[in-house]
């Protein structure tokens, strides 16, 4: 048997099975899986941030200190003309570095998240995605904020540097996730209001990190997501399912969304080809639009262990022996 929506009849047993629900206690131990990895400009040889085809970091912003007499060596790119004309003495404007950069979580736990076909739902693997990076950007000496949504809320927690604001991120994302059920209404509108809050929580210099599967990107996100990236950095992690990009070559399996279940043959070609086709047009898109901007996207599939992932993406990948450590 083959299942896509996996849920269990007693609700009590499907929250407690942590493939299904996400669990609070699984967030807060990633605390000490989240390393070997950064966000930091400084990425090592192997990051996928330092190929060609990614967006350079561009690190902690920049806080205006003062604005003294122009000395010999110093850049002319920082010479304040306005106040030089004035003064007619040559003046500099001197800058020291952001101690601390806000870095914002965008987390997906819509119906459309709600999804798995062998080992953990999509929806858990974002909040564990989410989990390990909160946990590296306060560890990092950032601050860490986040904006959660389903299809009826969107929730935003303002950035912040303590344990405090990333246990209040991890609780919102399970809150969230627990209220995931078979038969819940999508909104494809959803994602537009969601990158709306983000944008009211940026300023500058900022990195977003997204992460989710591209369900309803239109027009409409891609010119968010365009004036973001003006100002701000941005990754994507998309979290992809080997059976929504390709139709299982099975003769039959069942398909169920917790409550009706459909048995389907796979191995007719005109359906593999427009099921895979289907997925192009949807979740392909998100794709398509962020390499247009140079962002990085990041494939985080739904079995192998999420920190084995980011880590061969992002910074080293964990030895044989390491990895297997991490599965549950």
């Amino acid at each position: 048997m083959f299942k896509f929506l996996h849920q269990s009849s007693d609700n009590d047993a499907a929250l407690a099975d942590g493939r299904v629900y996400v669990q609070l206690a699984d967030l807060i131990q990633l605390q000490h899986q989240a390393r070997g990895f950064s966000f930091l400009p400084k990425q090592p040889v192997r990051s996928l941030l330092t190929c060609l085809h990614a967006s350079r970091l561009r690190g902690r912003g920049l806080n205006f200190e003062e604005l003294r007499h122009y000395r010999h060596g110093d850049d002319i790119r920082t010479m304040d003309w306005k106040v030089t004309n004035r003064t007619r003495k040559p003046h500099v404007r001197v800058y020291t570095e952001e101690r601390e950069r806000n870095v914002m979580l965008f987390i997906d736990q819509r119906i459309n998240m709600l999804f798995g076909s062998e080992h953990k739902m999509k929806s858990v693997v974002a909040a564990e995605a989410a989990a390990l990076i909160a946990w590296r950007v306060i560890a990092s000496g950032d601050r860490v904020g986040a904006v959660i949504f389903n299809d009826d809320e969107v929730l935003s927690i303002k950035p912040g540097r303590t344990t405090a604001n990333v246990m209040h991120i991890l609780a919102t994302i399970v809150s969230f996730n627990h209220k995931l059920r078979a038969g819940i209404q999508a909104n494809p509108h959803q994602i537009v209001e969601a990158y709306k809050a983000v944008s009211r929580n940026l300023a500058h210099d900022a990195l977003v990190i997204s992460i989710g599967d591209g369900t309803g990107w239109t027009s409409t996100v891609t010119e968010r997501v365009r004036k973001m990236a003006r100002h701000n950095d941005m990754i994507a992690m998309c979290i992809v399912d080997a059976a929504e990009q390709q139709l299982p070559e099975l003769y039959q399996f069942l398909v169920s969304d917790g409550v009706m279940q459909l048995e389907i043959s796979g191995d007719k070609n005109d359906l593999r080809k427009k099921f895979q086709q289907q997925y192009q047009q949807e979740f392909g898109l998100m794709q398509q639009e962020l390499k247009k901007f140079a962002i990085p996207v990041v494939a985080i599939d739904t079995v192998v262990p999420v920190q084995q992932q980011i880590l061969q993406a992002l910074g080293q990948p964990l030895k044989n022996s390491a990895a297997r450590g991490t599965n549950r």
